[in-house]
């Protein structure tokens, strides 16, 4: 009867954790419905098919990179430059992956591989907050599941806003285009909260930001160098707290 037993726990075990990860994944899924609902919408009052912005949605899987070039897309931007931007912008993606790699000492690199490439700002910040799952067995499924669940939110939502994007009325569709803010806040804020420094980060990146389109920069060439000139500031800004920790 113990053997018996100890050959079910794994795949229990499995389950239980694909259901943890779910759940995990559920405030994420919640916050991304409205605004790939939003992406969808804008992306189809700008010209892109339905099928374009589905498939824009399943190869990049990155909201503000999607945002921007949609932006770049309607104003007449050119794809080289809409390529150079979402690449820029999405850079930390590349540091972000190595992070949650390094993090996930227990599960195999083949495994972990597949998984960073659903890695956004969303994902990695809320596997960032399940350390412990990290270290038990099947820590992979926990993860897989999470990251699945805010796929399929997104690539769900932006085929939806898709559909609608013909008969949503411009007010109401731009009204929606406040939740992706309030998400960004909703991540900023406990981080904020742990690390006063990242706080001079946020703000000295939105004052770049500003300031560029002041000067002249477009709206997306404005969010990559404040995007580029934050990131890099807290090479220093952050240095002291890294140690300390």
């Amino acid at each position: 009867m113990q053997s018996h037993a100890v050959k079910h726990a794994g795949p229990s075990s499995r389950l239980h954790m694909l259901r943890r990860g779910m759940l995990a994944g559920s405030p994420i899924m919640l916050g991304y419905l409205p605004i790939a609902l939003t992406y969808g919408v804008l992306a189809s009052q700008s010209g892109m098919s339905l099928s374009e912005l589905t498939l824009m949605s399943l190869l990049v899987f990155a909201g503000a990179a999607q945002f921007l070039a949609v932006g770049m897309l309607a104003s007449g931007t050119g794809i080289f430059e809409i390529v150079v931007a979402t690449f820029v912008l999405n850079f930390r993606h590349f540091v972000m992956s190595l992070s949650f790699v390094n993090r996930l000492k227990k599960i195999a690199l083949r495994a972990k591989l597949p998984m960073t490439l659903g890695l956004t700002d969303e994902t990695f910040t809320v596997s960032a907050l399940y350390r412990k799952e990290a270290k038990e067995e099947n820590s992979a499924y926990f993860f897989s599941a999470l990251i699945i669940t805010a796929y399929v939110s997104w690539v769900g939502g932006s085929f939806l806003g898709g559909v609608l994007g013909d008969v949503m009325p411009e007010r109401l569709s731009e009204s929606m285009g406040v939740a992706l803010y309030a998400m960004f806040i909703g991540l900023l804020v406990p981080s904020v909260k742990k690390h006063y420094r990242i706080a001079i980060v946020a703000s000295l990146a939105m004052m770049i930001n500003y300031f560029a389109q002041q000067i002249g920069f477009s709206q997306g060439w404005a969010i990559v160098l404040g995007t580029v000139a934050g990131g890099f500031s807290g090479i220093w800004i952050l240095a002291d707290e890294e140690e300390e920790m």
